[in-house]
């Protein structure tokens, strides 16, 4: 049929067609960039196949061409509906706000750093004993970073060490002295600052909370300052978030991961440093929370200040880059302007769903089950010992969880569209947890290690 004899029906199926194929053909290009092999090859496969009929119907004629035409725009059309309107019944919240504090002494990264024969390992495991036998089954094993461990690699595990004693380097730095005049501050003014500078610092995401009694540890666990009780008097807090490449945790477990982890602990500290400082030279005290100096849970004050909710692997989920973060906070007393937390239901309604996470687990510390009553808090716990106990062994902190997550894809176009009609429709996150399995893998193998980083051997 020559081009003047189309109709508008058969424009309108060539158009479409012509849509889906660009599409598709950015989503294979898009998906080559990623290092993605499968979801290249499935998407340029769909990018020959799906606007094949659109192009046959409207472009040939045929007896029943009208009706095969209108059958492929009706799919079209509910394709498009699926993912723009909001379908399905919303999940409803949970009470999530914890009733209690943790004791920082009795999480791992502080039972780690005890010292047996010394009166502090004593007392611990006098006081909980049944800490004992997990920790003595990590303490068996050759460590983070240890030469023996199963992902060792002689250059990476030493450059992951440098990135944790610079780490150390700025804890001095976390509190400091006070500027005695103090700077006239309107509180939307300077949050509007500070959140701006955080993001030219090298910051994705940032938000601002009223600080509250569970945002803090009791007590202290790690440093000069352990067994202390914590006392933060400040009033509001400042949590933000850097990227973790998503290249170098497509290598989870090996040692890259372990790299970036440290890394991105520095780049969120150094952040946090400065603008602490900055608040104190205001006049105002401030103090930075950074990897192993903390005082306050992170997750939980990034939480209430809009960054993300919680996931089934107990870490952040933010909305473009999901748990692919590393967080700092900074609290003060100097006045802010609050951003309140931003609830997702569909995150958790997808976390319910999903499991990819507990199902690439390696030591199987995921919860499969839904969320259960934890201390009065509706809220998913992973096995903080089966996990370190695996970090002990391998060397590294694993990040399986975090590779695998179909919130981590890069924050690009084609990511940003899923994450929309996950957001806004049921059905399409039902659809979404398979298709990402199809695309990238149930439980995809850690991708070979970099040509830079061969020279020195692998694990």
């Amino acid at each position: 049929m020559p081009p003047a004899d189309l109709s508008p029906l058969d424009l309108l199926t060539l158009a479409v067609g012509a849509a889906l194929f660009v599409f598709l053909v950015y989503a294979t290009a898009g998906s080559w960039r990623e290092g993605e092999p499968r979801a290249t090859a499935l998407f340029a496969l769909l990018a020959v196949v799906v606007p094949a009929p659109y192009g046959l119907v409207g472009g040939l004629g045929f007896r029943g061409e009208g009706a095969a035409a209108l059958v492929l725009l009706a799919v079209a059309t509910l394709g498009l509906l699926a993912w723009l309107l909001p379908l399905g019944r919303s999940l409803r919240p949970w009470d999530d706000t914890p009733t209690t504090r943790i004791d920082e002494r009795d999480i791992m990264f502080s039972r780690r750093l005890l010292e047996p024969g010394t009166e502090r390992f004593a007392a611990h495991y006098r006081k909980h004993p049944a800490h004992k036998a997990p920790d003595d089954a990590f303490r068996a094993e050759p460590g983070l970073l240890g030469k023996g461990a199963s992902a060792y690699h002689p250059l990476a595990f030493p450059a992951a060490d440098a990135s944790f004693w610079t780490i150390e380097r700025l804890r001095p730095h976390v509190d400091g002295a006070v500027a005695p005049e103090r700077v006239d501050c309107d509180p939307a003014s300077v949050t509007t600052f500070l959140r701006h500078w955080a993001l030219k610092l090298g910051a994705v995401s940032v938000g601002v909370t009223e600080l509250r009694d569970y945002h803090l540890y009791t007590t202290v666990g790690r440093g000069p300052d352990w067994g202390r009780p914590v006392e933060l008097d400040h009033t509001h807090a400042l949590a933000l978030a850097v990227e973790m490449d998503k290249a170098t945790l497509d290598r989870a477990p090996l040692a890259p991961t372990v790299m970036e982890s440290a890394q991105q602990y520095v780049a969120s500290g150094v952040i946090a440093v400065q603008l602490a400082d900055f608040i104190r030279r205001l006049g105002y005290p401030a103090r930075a929370h950074i990897d192993g100096h903390y005082r306050v849970i992170c997750p939980l004050v990034a939480r209430d200040a809009g960054l993300g909710e919680i996931g089934r692997m107990g870490l952040l989920m933010t909305p473009g880059l999901g748990p692919r973060v590393r967080l700092a906070v900074v609290t003060t007393t100097l006045p802010l302007t609050p951003d309140g937390r931003r609830r997702d239901p569909s995150v958790t309604d997808f976390c319910l769903r999903c499991r990819k996470c507990a199902v690439a687990c390696p030591s199987g510390a995921i919860s499969f089950g839904d969320p259960a009553d934890i201390a009065g808090v509706t809220r998913w716990q992973i096995d903080q010992e089966a996990c370190f106990t695996l970090w002990c062994r391998l060397g590294t902190d694993c990040a399986r969880c975090v590779r695998v997550c179909p919130y981590s894809h890069p924050n690009t176009l084609l990511h940003n569209l899923i994450r929309t009609g996950v957001r806004r429709s049921a059905p399409f996150r039902r659809l979404a947890i398979p298709l990402d399995d199809v695309f990238y893998g149930r439980r995809p193998a850690p991708a070979a290690l970099p040509e830079w980083m061969e020279c020195g051997g692998g694990p």
